[in-house]
């Protein structure tokens, strides 16, 4: 790998559309890149892939690593290869469990432009898999193959075979033509799974990584929901639920769930939240953007120097019709804003995990660092709250270290309270960083001007309305340069980053360690 070395943190499908930036990116510093993916995903296909095998989210590897596989006119393989990995199952069940049978016995047409060397390995995979799943079924619990990845279900095949993680991505990355210079690493190499949950500032726990983001039903609980469960073991039997005095009907509602979570026969252990255990293959995403501007039809395709109405910002000016972000999500609002995140056990008790030793050695060698678009506290936080991880990007002060701005605001930055800003997004990520370090102060004091700039030391945004307001005056008596660049409305109403502006903006930051204008005189 090169000496110099991207390490981008980010999730899934939103930071996917940014690849092909990236990909520019490294191409033209001539650069590595090592992209931080969290695994702690506990919804759709993986929901079921975790409940039948346990082991971590692998959906957002998964994901990436086929959305990195190189586009070639002259090697229709690949995208035969990539449209094989991204394949979903029909959402029926009995229809899925034949289409299924079909892939695994090689009579499905996904398989028509694969050579066969690779097909036969593949589906060696896919078969251990489908042994596995056979050998686990049981009276109270068989798999689920409605709209089943099979992508995921060749990565958990993989993952059993080797008892390795990190050997099942090399397989996948190798299958893939992943080129050298670009990895994929878990946030955490296990084969554990991993949950998180959310502490609102009115005090109720949203546990579970899809209950936080888009819950299909409500699943927040009060902060004793580790206590219930403990009461449940403690004080009574399985199956009298009605017998122990002075408990609430909530209590009994929980006690009644853990009750029957128990009897189902899956990888889950014994006594373990039932919110946890329960599959969320479907769940539901309603975009609510608010309205906007349209943006100019026409830009130019240069990083300007321009005066902004409040300040001396880098405009990056797009030039082609390439249009990247976060979805605009919007699903039921939160009661309250989130205050933090963290990682728990099954029984639902908090613990600080280490992170992948490939994610620290590749912060110690980084010469930038980006925080990509994406949900801030599922695709991000998970990552940056391990242990170490906090040092490990703050060691060296001269790397530039890049937020770009989600260009719209989700469920998971706004509340009844309001929405985020870009010092709330900020704030969220240092909060992160410094518990990461073993400081849990709930607060950032934003008289520490170092402190932030060891973690962001630029920020990437779009200054249109619906996008999260931004405050340079603000952020740069903290130390973060402000880019501006333009951007355009999506399909849901949101704003999303042009290609060729966001290319600029972070070459131009990359480059030199500060933004500097077309004509490398420094702004601000």
């Amino acid at each position: 790998m090169s000496n110099n070395n991207v390490v981008v943190f980010s999730g899934g499908s939103a930071a996917n559309s940014l690849t092909d930036v990236f990909d520019h990116l490294m191409q033209t510093k001539q650069c590595g890149l090592s992209y931080v993916i969290p695994i702690s995903d506990n919804g759709g296909s993986t929901s079921e892939l975790i409940r039948v095998f346990g082991g971590p989210g692998i959906g957002d590897v998964r994901s990436r690593l086929v959305r990195l596989i190189p586009s070639s006119s002259h090697y229709p393989s690949r995208r035969a290869i990539r449209d094989f990995f991204n394949y979903r199952l029909a959402p029926d069940p009995t229809t899925a469990r034949a289409e299924w049978l079909d892939i695994v016995e090689a009579r499905h047409t996904l398989w028509d432009d694969i050579h066969s060397a690779k097909k036969e390995l593949i589906r060696s995979f896919l078969n251990l898999v489908n042994l596995e799943i056979v050998k686990r079924a049981r009276p109270t619990s068989v798999f689920n193959f409605g709209s089943a990845s099979v992508g995921n279900l060749f990565l958990t095949g993989a993952r059993l075979f080797s008892g390795s993680f990190e050997a099942a991505i090399y397989l996948l990355s190798s299958i893939c033509s992943i080129p050298q210079n670009v990895a994929v690493l878990p946030a955490i190499n296990t084969n554990f799974s991993h949950h998180i949950c959310a502490g609102l500032v009115d005090g109720t726990h949203v546990p579970g990584q899809n209950n936080i983001s888009h819950p299909s039903d409500p699943t927040s609980t009060s902060t004793n929901f580790a206590a219930t469960a403990a009461h449940r073991t403690l004080s009574s039997p399985i199956g009298h639920a009605s017998d122990v005095a002075g408990e609430d009907a909530d209590a009994r509602r929980s006690r009644s769930s853990l009750d029957h979570a128990d009897t189902i026969e899956d990888a889950n252990w014994p006594g373990s939240l039932p919110v946890l255990r329960k599959p969320y293959i479907s769940f539901t995403k309603s975009p609510a953007p608010p309205p906007a501007p349209t943006p100019p039809d026409s830009f130019t395709t240069t990083l300007e120097s321009t005066q902004s109405h409040d300040s001396d910002t880098i405009i990056a000016s797009p030039s082609s019709t390439t249009a990247l972000s976060a979805p605009a999500e919007n699903p039921a609002v939160l009661p309250a804003p989130i205050e933090r995140v963290w990682y728990i056990n099954p029984y639902g008790q908090e613990i600080r995990p280490y992170p992948n030793a490939s994610v620290i050695s590749a912060l110690q060698t980084a010469t930038s660092i980006v925080y990509s678009i994406g949900s801030l506290y599922t695709s991000l936080i998970p990552s940056l709250i391990l242990r170490g991880v906090g040092a490990a990007i703050a060691m060296s002060a001269s790397r530039p270290k890049i937020l770009i701005l989600n260009g719209s605001i989700d469920r998971e930055t706004s509340s009844a309270h309001g929405a985020f800003t870009a010092l709330d997004f900020i704030s969220a990520i240092v909060r992160a960083l410094r518990e990461s370090s073993g400081i849990f102060d709930h607060t950032v004091d934003w008289s520490w001007k170092e402190d932030v700039k060891k973690y962001v030391t630029h920020l990437i945004y779009i200054d249109e309305d619906g996008a999260p307001m931004v405050d340079p005056h603000e952020l740069r008596e903290l130390g973060v340069e402000c880019v501006r660049a333009w951007g355009r409305r999506d399909e849901d109403g949101g704003w999303r980053y042009d290609g060729a502006a966001l290319a600029k903006a972070l070459e131009a930051i990359i480059g030199t360690g500060r933004a500097r204008s077309r004509r490398s005189t420094l702004i601000g």
